[in-house]
């Protein structure tokens, strides 16, 4: 068995970091930061945004994973997926852990 097969597969981070490339998306994760849900109405107050706008954001961050969204009566409530920023967080620590060691490499090669 490759080491590849033996890491468990993470999802994809692709989508992730394209949702976290807007300015507007960035400002609704923050909104929903507190973990309390939220509808597109309040979502949209105090932004020149339309509740249209919102809406197609918030999908974006909903296909990504980021949040999640329930009916409650006639309006969707969306709240932020905390996982979902971990599992980012650690991709990224991965990556640091490897530019640290190719670094360490390269230190212990030019030293050596």
């Amino acid at each position: 068995m490759s080491s590849a097969e033996s890491t468990p597969r993470r999802a994809d981070p692709v989508p992730v970091f394209a949702a976290l490339g807007d300015r507007t998306r960035l400002s609704l994760l923050e909104k929903l930061s507190d973990g309390r849900p939220r509808s597109i109405a309040r979502l949209s107050e105090g932004t020149t945004l339309t509740r249209q706008a919102v809406r197609k954001h918030l999908g974006v961050l909903e296909g990504a994973g980021l949040v999640s969204s329930a009916r409650k009566g006639r309006e969707h409530r969306y709240e932020l997926r905390p996982e979902s920023i971990d599992g980012v967080a650690e991709y990224l620590d991965d990556v640091r852990q490897q530019w640290a060691n190719a670094l360490q490499r390269l230190r212990a090669h030019v030293e050596g």
